[in-house]
């Protein structure tokens, strides 16, 4: 069952996409967050149900509850008019949306698509992806595997307002970007083809789901990512997960997240490390070595920590990525 309880907000920041509230829940004040475009605003003095669980069984990327219904001003919502499809159906969280697919189908796209399993390499990809071609345009095709509802990544906000992502496309059961799409497929088509993205970058939200187990991860969304760019005739580019400072062995040079997916595709894909990290990779892949930035990137107010912690070679591989995304692009 969920893990829901009632409280007052006390506090309250300028409701956006996700506000930030600070919650009375008999008696303790817990951080909380609203999805504006699912809920609504909250206001202080608002009577509101939330769910406590993340917080309850102190989930390391769920440091704060999750605001399900307002009920002094949550009630009165209309929806999407005219829309028929639904997101999170069969929830009590289903709501109608705009969906960018259409009916025609062109094939193949000549147009590459990087791929990432955590959202932290988001960042570093498209950093590096701009510097490497300046004015290519680059979106953002938010996939399962992390948080879902689009307005939580702060990266994502601040990349748009640099101008280093064109657009925001949530697939699946992702939702709240500035488009909707059904499928990862469909989004990745509707960007190409329709928006004229000259590449796009689908990876998951902020938080990972994990188990410590070779495929109960959120990292392996990347595999059904993959396949879906291959089938459209997008050439892939795989962003290695690398570390140098992570305590846990599986994660510490070419993470298992990493070496699962690439054992397990049936598609080949390019996978760009930084000069002289080469790793012995599964399968028949194309590995390229590219020379990065990684100082330039540290310096540009971007995110540059990994869970918490300085990781050099995590960065660098997704700046790696992100230059060999740009490499791949059409020369005409």
């Amino acid at each position: 069952m969920l893990t829901l309880r009632r409280g007052t907000v006390v506090e309250a920041e300028e409701a956006g996409g996700e506000q930030r509230v600070i919650v009375e829940v008999e008696g303790e004040r817990r951080p909380a967050i609203a999805d504006v475009g699912l809920v609504g605003g909250c206001q202080v003095g608002d009577d509101v149900v939330v769910n406590t669980a993340a917080v309850d069984l102190a989930l390391g990327s769920g440091g704060f509850d999750v605001v399900h219904v307002n009920l002094t001003r949550g009630l009165g919502g209309a929806g999407a008019q005219g829309a028929h499809v639904m997101k999170l159906n069969y929830t009590s969280l289903q709501h109608a949306v705009h969906p960018v697919e259409g009916e025609e189908l062109r094939v193949p796209l000549d147009r590459p698509a990087g791929v990432f399993g955590l959202h932290g390499q988001l960042a570093p990809i498209a950093w590096a992806f701009s510097r490497a071609r300046a004015g290519a345009r680059l979106g953002y095709v938010q996939t399962a595997g992390g948080a879902l509802p689009g307005g939580h990544s702060r990266v994502v906000r601040d990349l748009r307002e640099r101008g280093l992502l064109a657009g925001h496309i949530t697939a699946g059961p992702t939702f709240g970007g500035e488009a909707e799409a059904i499928t990862t497929p469909g989004a990745i088509h509707h960007a190409i083809a329709d928006r004229g993205w000259d590449a796009v970058v689908c990876g998951p939200g902020p938080g990972i789901l994990g188990s410590a187990s070779a495929l109960g991860h959120g990292g392996m969304i990347a595999l059904d990512s993959v396949h879906a760019a291959a089938a459209l005739g997008c050439p892939v580019v795989l962003c290695a997960r690398m570390s140098e400072r992570d305590e846990r062995r599986r994660h510490r040079g070419l993470s298992h997240h990493t070496v699962t997916v690439l054992a397990l595709l049936l598609a080949r894909v390019t996978v760009a490390f930084p000069a002289g990290e080469e790793a012995a990779l599964p399968g028949e892949h194309v590995v390229r070595e590219l020379p990065v930035d990684y100082d330039g990137y540290a310096a540009s107010g971007l995110p540059a920590r990994s869970m918490g912690r300085e990781d050099p070679l995590f960065f660098r591989a997704a700046l790696a990525c992100g230059a060999a995304l740009a490499d791949t692009l059409p020369t005409t």
